[in-house]
């Protein structure tokens, strides 16, 4: 039972608190200029603090400092940052959720508010009972002040009501500050008794002119916040599981999408420790681990091959010049043999003197032929241009057939075209005219050599299939030379006489200048077996345009 207190008036009634900001206080903001710069410059940091910037005075950059972030691994970035989105996320949802049920449940407690005054009837059956009993009872949690016209003023409210929420601080000057009536506010309360509670509360004003009525009526609002507080508990709550939740199943997620890089670290590893064979395994390249599991295999199978030619080209330079040094040393042995004879006396007859001087001379020559000949090769490694004349290759192999007569005139020599029966047709290159003569010495040089006294040898030219190119063919039809040793003709310092003897033939240059220079004229040199017994020799040059002036690229160095 609602039990009425005549105030008497306004008499009685709690005090208004004052409005926030009448207080007379300094705000936040009156800092008395003791506060920072309002621009936020921080003019006064030593220039040192910004790492990562160039330094004009040492005109160089400045690396940055490592922060804790750029050491942390990839995988706990990647969890700390999918758990800070969920968090995020899930915050923003619990707030928005928050406030959007806390703004539902406060319009239905206006709506609530605005039929009641409408309708008039809980407020007039309690001013009625206070009139005619002196006393009133409310439903629910209502709270009703009301002031008569003879200016006397009655509070309606449950005692359970007051004990529990307090009364909201609504005074008739209260009221006068509002402009409609009808609007609903929220306004503080005051507690009653020692024990009494204190909450916020929903008012309206109303007034019944017929009856000289006007006052106000208010709901607690402790239901609304108690309401959303339950809410956001449960939301809070359950952003911190689901937020658990998602970071362990994003951790293991995370940990088995990085594995194949923990293998690529490992395969890595390994490569580091000189196991160049290792390779990443392969995945969909449709994937950035695919793809890159991909280009790091095509990466190591070409440095594995570069290193294999490194050593390859290394053992070459070895070889080359051990052999270098073994041809250079047996000529230079004669000339201090022959030397030290002649210091010591041992020359005593004119016959002696000039025996010894032919082998010097004949040991110089040798030593003058080898360190050309390495000359040559020197100069063709440096990818020098050769000249670009038309050059005709019928008249060279004619001259070199005269020259491998003369030098066995039992052997039978022919210059044919490629089918071996019709005459040599015309074969122009372009191209420096010396270096191509050099070939065909050194290839009819061969035959002399190689081949016994009498063998029969054909020079043979003529177009190739395509007709870009002027084939050139030096055929004997000697003993030849085994296939497994075919691959190595063209190498320096190659014979087939591993005992190197002088007898045996020259210093095992010949053919490698002969590959060097059609080399340098675009070509291509190989060596096949001649049908019937022997070896063949073929090279391959660019053929001359109609004009003779087919520019002839160097080489790349």
């Amino acid at each position: 039972m609602a039990q009425p207190r005549d105030h008497g008036g306004t008499e009685g009634m709690p005090p208004v608190p004052p409005p926030p900001g009448d207080a007379g206080g300094a705000t936040p903001d009156d800092t008395g200029g003791t506060g920072p710069d309002s621009t936020g410059s921080p003019s006064d940091e030593p220039a040192s603090a910004n790492p990562g910037s160039a330094d004009p005075d040492a005109g160089t950059y400045v690396g940055p400092v490592t922060s804790l972030w750029a050491r942390t691994p990839l995988r706990v970035r990647l969890i700390s940052i999918v758990t800070i989105m969920l968090l995020t996320g899930l915050g923003i949802s619990m707030m928005l959720t928050s406030t959007v049920l806390s703004r539902y449940l406060t319009n239905q407690l206006d709506s609530q508010l605005r039929v009641t005054v409408e309708n008039t009837q809980v407020i007039s059956q309690a001013i009625d009972q206070f009139r005619s009993s002196g006393q009133s009872y409310l439903p629910n949690d209502y709270y009703i002040l009301a002031f008569f016209e003879e200016g006397s003023s009655v509070t309606f409210v449950n005692s359970t009501t007051t004990q529990r929420y307090g009364v909201p601080a609504l005074t008739a000057y209260t009221f006068a500050g509002k402009t409609q009536p009808s609007t609903v506010f929220t306004i503080n309360s005051v507690a009653v008794g020692d024990n009494g509670g204190s909450s916020d509360w929903r008012a309206v004003g109303f007034t019944y002119p017929d009856g000289g009525v006007k006052g106000y009526l208010a709901v607690p609002l402790e239901p609304v916040e108690h309401t959303v507080s339950q809410i956001q508990r449960i939301l809070l709550v359950s952003t911190l599981v689901l937020t658990t939740l998602g970071g362990a199943i994003g951790y293991v997620a995370i940990r088995r999408s990085l594995r194949p890089l923990h293998t690529i670290e490992r395969t890595a590893a390994r490569i580091a420790d000189g196991d160049l064979s290792q390779r990443v395994p392969q995945a969909p390249r449709t994937t950035e681990v695919g793809s890159l599991a991909h280009s790091l295999n095509s990466m190591l199978a070409q440095i594995e091959q570069s290193f294999d030619a490194q050593e390859a080209s290394e053992a070459r330079m070895r070889r080359f010049v051990s052999d270098a040094s073994h041809e250079l040393r047996t000529p230079l042995a004669t000339v201090r043999g022959y030397g030290e004879l002649y210091r010591m006396g041992a020359l005593t007859t004119p016959e002696a003197m000039d025996d010894t001087m032919r082998r010097i001379e004949d040991s110089a020559t040798r030593m003058g032929t080898l360190v050309n000949d390495l000359l040559a090769l020197a100069r063709l490694d440096e990818g020098r241009a050769v000249r670009t004349d038309p050059v005709d290759l019928r008249v060279l192999a004619r001259d070199s057939v005269d020259d491998l007569h003369a030098l066995d005139p039992s052997r039978t020599v022919r210059l044919t075209a490629l089918d071996g029966v019709s005459p040599a047709p015309p074969a122009t290159v372009v191209g420096d005219e010396d270096r191509l003569r050099q070939v065909l010495t050194n290839l009819i040089g061969n035959v002399a050599r190689h081949t016994p006294a009498g063998t029969a040898a054909e020079i043979a030219l003529g177009p190739s299939a395509d007709g870009r190119s002027v084939v050139l063919e030096v055929r004997d039809h000697g003993e030849g030379i085994p296939e497994d040793q075919a691959h190595r003709v063209f190498e320096r310092f190659y014979r087939a006489d591993s005992s190197r003897n002088r007898s045996s033939g020259g210093s095992g240059l010949g053919m490698a200048i002969v590959a060097a220079i059609v080399g340098a004229h675009q070509g291509t040199v190989t060596v096949d077996r001649t049908p019937g017994g022997g070896l063949t020799v073929r090279a391959e040059l660019p053929a001359s345009r109609a004009d003779g002036v087919a520019p002839v690229p160097a080489p790349p160095s």
